[in-house]
């Protein structure tokens, strides 16, 4: 029985309505162990009929028989996996592919096979040995001659182990030398019980086989057994196929990449450009987040709740995402009008979330002497728990007996530089307030400097029972202006506010409650709209890189066309052909995103030490979770860019593909 029958093949070409038949009801049938000559004159219809042969043209009449099944040319993949598993190629112009070395071509096919990547090679290296090639192996096609290269081609058509070898014009472009070579090894292959079928229009190749097969206008005219069909053992075993991995589209792509590396290198240059935006303005949000919450942390314990009694028309919205900000906070405390009765306090207490509850006291226009110097200080209060450890820069908080005084309003103006050297000096402090008959009198009293502040608050503190015991002193009656109330945790500061906010005594409001998370809730959200502001900026320059990639990948299409019918012709599935592209644009996206990664984490230590001058903080703060972010955006924009290009490449007919020059 036959292993590849032809029945009443039939072809046309149409150029409009109008019909060109090609191939007008050919029946053939070919043995294994042959060696074929299809002779006939230029456009016979001999390269169609191969390509049917080959399942590459599916568009015809007929039908095709391999070891008695027929084929069905709609059943795409199976067409693929016969490619893979029945059909070598041996093409007159090579179709070698270029940024490939020789073995990486003959090796193609067989990453489409079974074999252990160890297997794999030694079979490619027995095949280059057996056409004479072991010392090329490392070269590329360029650096070979036309004789080399076509025994290439024959190394590659019989590395996948086919049965069927189809020859196009195989000797066309070779010399009298190396004609004879390739002529005796095509026999050697039908010897091995292949059957191989040469399409030529030379007269000495096709006497060089078993039987010629005389093709004229579509039709056949002849048909010569020369000598029998070689021997076919049929227990030899076969190779098994397999459909290509991802791994290996991967591989592929990325020889390409590296073999047009200068052009890539400036599609990746580019690229990084915009991601570099987007990691650097990231890591700037991130810096100036930080550098805020710590300010806000130095003036004030975040978790405080500033309370006092409520004015009408005041902005009494503190509970919500207004925040008053802190300096209008100490004004409000130092008018020291309204006082807190004890009920007032355990009304505060007894709310949800709430850990604790303290009175604040605070005098104004407070005169600070230090030997003959003096200054006044804006603000005198008592160390609260809305204060924080963090805003003394230098020394401790007050005990006993001990005052901390603010750097910029009164430390430096009683001692040059930064006021440290105060720290353990005795100063006198010194204000005006009524006592207890509404008279005026000065409170005054000694205290040693404990520490210097440094907060935009610019307030002094005294212990609470040296302010207290000062004022009663002088028979002023110690009144809390306000109260610091303390919530479990930040996050739950803002509904304590409200509960405040929310006490009514005879149906009218009692308290106004300003939570410190409000102000950094609101600086917070200004920050993210800056910084956001800053990503979309950088966003413009993703989309020129989005589209720097695709005119890179229909170029690379454009370039590889040859390629995509070769890889489609040794077996390779159009999702193959989609995956390399789209491997190949996965590259460029993950080597800009580590260019874009490095030159940032380079930027943030220059711009940071340069910073440094100016402010103690990194204001750049480039985190894990932004890298991650960028290499996630270098690939979706990667992916997206390579989609359209990547199908089209998937799309192109493999036999206009081969066409191409």
């Amino acid at each position: 029985m036959a292993y590849l029958e032809l029945k009443d093949i039939r072809k046309s070409y149409f150029l409009g309505k109008e019909e060109f038949p090609v191939l007008k009801g050919i029946n053939l049938q070919f043995e294994l162990g042959e060696f074929v000559s299809i002779l006939g004159e230029s456009g016979g219809g001999k390269s169609t009929l191969m390509n049917i042969i080959g399942g590459l043209d599916r568009k015809f009449d007929g039908e095709v028989i391999i070891n008695g099944n027929k084929l069905d040319h709609s059943q795409e993949q199976r067409m693929d996996r016969y490619r893979r598993d029945e059909i070598g190629y041996i093409y007159q112009s090579y179709n070698l592919i270029n940024h490939l070395t020789v073995t990486e071509n003959v090796r193609l096919s067989l990453d489409m096979t079974t074999l252990s990547a160890k297997e794999a090679t030694d079979r490619t290296m027995d095949l280059l040995k057996r056409v004479g090639l072991s010392e090329h192996a490392k070269k590329y096609p360029s650096q070979l001659s036309g004789g080399q290269k076509q025994r290439v081609a024959i190394a590659r058509a019989l590395a996948s182990d086919p049965k069927i070898i189809i020859a196009d014009e195989p000797t066309g472009a070779l010399d009298a030398e190396n004609t004879e070579d390739v002529l005796k090894i095509l026999d050697e292959i039908a010897a091995e019980g292949r059957l191989v079928i040469a399409v030529t229009h030379s007269q000495h190749v096709a006497d060089s086989g078993t039987r010629i097969v005389h093709l004229a206008e579509g039709q056949i005219d002849g048909d010569e057994r020369l000598r029998p069909a070689y021997p076919v053992d049929k227990n030899k075993g076969r190779l098994t196929s397999k459909p290509l991995s991802f791994e290996t589209s991967l591989s592929t792509a990325y020889k390409h990449f590296k073999f047009h590396f200068a052009r890539n290198l400036l599609i990746v240059a580019g690229t990084a450009i915009g991601l570099f935006a987007v990691i650097l303005f990231s890591g700037l949000g991130n810096g100036v987040q930080g550098y805020v919450n710590k300010q806000v942390n130095d003036m004030v314990n975040p978790r405080s709740v500033i309370v006092t009694q409520y004015v009408k028309g005041s902005d009494a919205s503190g509970g919500s995402d207004s925040g008053a900000s802190q300096q209008s906070m100490m004004a409000e405390l130092s008018k020291g009008a309204a006082t807190f009765k004890q009920s007032d306090v355990q009304k505060i207490k007894d709310l949800n979330d709430v850990t604790a509850v303290q009175k604040i006291y605070t005098a104004a226009n407070v005169t600070i002497t230090a030997g003959k110097k003096s200054t006044v200080a804006q603000t005198l209060t008592n160390w609260n728990n809305s204060s924080t450890n963090s805003s003394i820069k230098y020394g401790h908080k007050p005990g006993a007996g001990e005052v901390v005084l603010d750097q910029n309003t009164v430390a430096k103006k009683l001692q040059k530089g930064s006021g440290k050297s105060l720290i353990g000096k005795t100063v006198t402090l010194s204000y005006t307030a009524q006592n207890s008959q509404g008279q005026p009198v000065t409170v005054k009293f000694t205290a040693k400097v404990a520490g210097i502040s440094s907060s935009s608050v610019g307030a002094t503190y005294v212990n609470t029972k040296t302010l207290t015991k000062a004022m009663k002193d002088q028979s002023v009656k110690p009144n809390a202006s306000s109260l610091a109330v303390t919530a479990n945790t930040m996050e739950n500061s803002k509904s304590v506010a409200k509960q405040i906010n929310k006490i009514k005594t005879n149906h009218k409001r009692v308290f106004t409650a300003n939570a410190v998370s409000s102000m950094i809730s609101r600086i917070k959200t200004y920050i993210s709209l800056i910084t956001n502001i800053l990503a979309g900026v950088a966003g413009i320059s993703l989309l020129v890189s989005a589209l720097m990639i695709i005119v890179t990948m229909y170029m690379s299409v454009a370039d590889r066309t040859k390629e995509i019918g070769i890889l489609r012709a040794l077996g390779e599935s159009k999702k193959d052909i989609r995956r390399m592209f789209i491997a190949e644009s996965l590259i460029i996206g993950i080597f800009s995103a580590i260019v874009a990664t490095v030159i940032a984490f380079v930027a943030q230590a220059g711009f940071n030490a340069a910073l440094s001058k100016i402010a103690t903080y990194a204001f750049i703060q480039i985190t894990f979770g932004n890298v991650v972010t960028v290499f996630v955006i270098a690939l979706i924009i990667s992916l997206l860019a390579a989609w359209l290009p990547a199908r089209h490449a998937a799309a192109l007919n493999p036999i206009d593909a081969l066409a191409v020059d």
